[in-house]
């Protein structure tokens, strides 16, 4: 079963229909670059991938779960907002933004592991009120015992100190239970529920000996992995457009999604900064991360990718391995917009070495 299914997802703004259809799949582990003209729709699909948009139609399920289903909206059968189930299905997917939008008033290791932390915390809230339902519904059940025990002891009409003596004795084990055993059920279901949500640290990289919770240090660990170990104190603006992105990705993986999406990681960078993100997400792919990159880098798509697709006027027009796209592609929209890259990156080649 793939990883991600998405079956003809359609969206319009106003009158202008921008996806008109779209249906692929991504199996676990895999890349698909997503290449096309500006306005083809590219953006606007990994929006709706992601909830920051809702679809007018179609499907999305990760996993076999489906997340979003347009049926359910027709007609006015469903809400489109619902804040607590919208994030909750956003958390399969992380994004990373043309621009970065790091906090600029946070350092780089609090933008990293500011959502997890309070997605952490809105977890163990609900974990609370969960155990305290639990506990109550429990104490409740055992009065009720209580009263049916004592109910039919009286029905068994012994003699009153015999009586009065067992029923003591009842209501001393039932008071043991509900003052005591449910309490401790109670505090071992708690702390079972904050080990899920916190989990163990497990890591090793620089920063980790001084962080003050498994999420923070696994922030330190992304960090190493971005290759920014060192800048773990450092604000946004101290940092170059490159390293800026590299801290986004680490804030993006920090949640662990399902899939990583990409929109033109690398357009808002110099020239030279570009490498540096690219060897990020190549990185990426040999830990088996699954992941989705719009790009306008043709030499990426074709080395790192396992599935290209390319959009034009909202539909895919061509979807196939990177050898398929770029030696074999059978569209004209295809050769032509291939041709207009190749042409723009020799220009661009050009200027910079003049």
């Amino acid at each position: 079963m793939a990883l991600l299914e998405v079956k003809d997802l359609r969206k319009s703004f106003g009158n202008n229909e921008v996806l008109k259809g779209i249906t692929f799949d991504l199996n676990r582990g895999e890349v698909l670059a997503v290449i096309g003209s500006s306005g083809s729709g590219k953006t606007t699909l990994l929006r709706c991938l992601n909830f920051l948009e809702t679809a007018d139609s179609g499907t999305i399920s990760v996993d076999g779960e489906t997340l979003f289903d347009g049926a359910e909206y027709a007609g006015g059968k469903k809400s489109r907002r619902g804040s607590a189930s919208v994030r909750e299905k956003r958390l399969h997917f992380g994004l990373v933004f043309q621009q970065f939008n790091l906090f600029p008033h946070y350092n780089v290791i609090t933008n990293i592991k500011l959502a997890a932390e309070l997605l952490a915390a809105e977890k163990l809230r609900q974990a609370k009120a969960d155990v305290a339902r639990r506990a109550r519904t429990e104490k409740a059940e055992a009065r009720a015992e209580l009263r049916e025990a004592i109910s039919l002891l009286k029905a068994q009409k012994l003699p009153k100190t015999e009586f009065t003596a067992q029923k003591e004795k009842l209501k001393s084990d039932y008071r043991h239970i509900i003052d005591e055993e449910i309490p401790a059920r109670a505090a071992d279901r708690l702390a079972d529920a904050e080990a899920r949500i916190y989990g163990d640290a497990g890591e090793t990289a620089p920063g980790v000996a001084e962080a003050k919770s498994p999420i923070e240090a696994r922030a330190y660990a992304l960090l190493e992995r971005v290759g920014l170990s060192d800048k773990a104190k450092a604000y946004p603006g101290e940092l170059s457009g490159g390293q800026q992105q590299r801290v986004a990705i680490a804030r993006a993986l920090a949640l662990a999604p399902d899939i990583l999406c990409f929109d033109e990681p690398t357009s808002a960078l110099d020239p030279e900064l570009t490498g540096e993100v690219l060897k990020v997400i190549k990185g990426l792919k040999s830990g088996d991360s699954t992941m989705i990159v719009v790009t306008h880098e043709m030499e990426f798509a074709r080395n790192v990718a396992d599935k290209v697709i390319f959009m034009a006027d909202g539909v895919i027009e061509e979807m196939g391995s990177p050898y398929r796209i770029f030696e074999e592609p059978q569209s004209e929209k295809t050769k032509a917009f291939l041709q207009k890259s190749h042409d723009d990156a020799l220009g661009e080649g050009e200027k910079l070495a003049n």
